[in-house]
């Protein structure tokens, strides 16, 4: 059994019995080749619970600091995001960002599963912000199935600027795939945005997320 499959059964053992999540849409998730779970963002728990309790392999993105901080501290955190499939990327750099949407790329085309947040960054109002482009491009470059994600109530388990947490009661929605037109990595941008807007709208539906037509911003404090 691989580390992250014991650290996944461990996670989703422990969700189960403390939260007692309600979770839909489980045979929407397609079982094998290359696919892109796009959620909203609530907590920073979010990738942890969707690579727990989706019954397949899911890449998502984590800060580099994650990776890169010293001491027995750091050890322990790049044990575990590695652990758990994370990825390494620097936030704010915008040469950075492409190649992190490259790497994804690469796992997509080798059939595997990415997890990404159209809204780039956690909602602290608990509502749902417009979508940055990078997973419409993902979609339209690779011709990977798009499943919407849902997420209500993971926000109770840590409040942002909360160090603890606490169990509560938490719901995870898959929606229908979504497939967009297999474009390659060079198309017009109001494809890109068209599909964006598409992915965002199937979330809305599963979450039921007040909307607001602006992008949402990394407080300081989480750069």
């Amino acid at each position: 059994m691989s580390l992250y499959t014991m650290t996944r059964s461990s996670i989703r053992g422990l969700l189960s019995g403390l939260c007692r999540p309600t979770v839909t849409g489980l045979e929407n998730v397609p079982r094998t080749g290359p696919v892109i779970i796009a959620s909203n963002h609530l907590s920073f728990l979010d990738s942890i619970i969707i690579q727990a309790l989706t019954p397949r392999d899911v890449a998502f993105f984590a800060k580099a600091e994650y990776f890169t901080t010293p001491g027995l501290r750091g050890k322990a955190m790049k044990t575990f995001f590695e652990s758990v499939g994370s990825i390494p990327v620097q936030r704010g750099e915008q040469a950075a960002s492409v190649a992190a949407l490259e790497s994804l790329v690469d796992i997509l085309e080798t059939g595997g599963g990415i997890g990404i947040y159209p809204e780039g960054t956690r909602s602290r109002d608990g509502k749902l912000y417009r979508g940055r482009t990078g997973v419409g491009w993902l979609a339209l470059s690779t011709g990977a199935p798009v499943v919407p994600v849902g997420l209500i109530g993971t926000e109770n388990l840590q409040p942002a600027g909360k160090n603890t947490i606490k169990p509560h009661h938490f719901t995870l929605a898959f929606g229908k795939p979504l497939q967009f037109e297999h474009l390659g990595r060079k198309h017009p941008l109001p494809q890109r945005r068209a599909a964006t807007d598409a992915i965002v709208d199937a979330i809305a539906e599963l979450t039921g997320q007040e909307r607001v037509d602006a992008y949402n911003q990394t407080p300081i404090s989480d750069q």
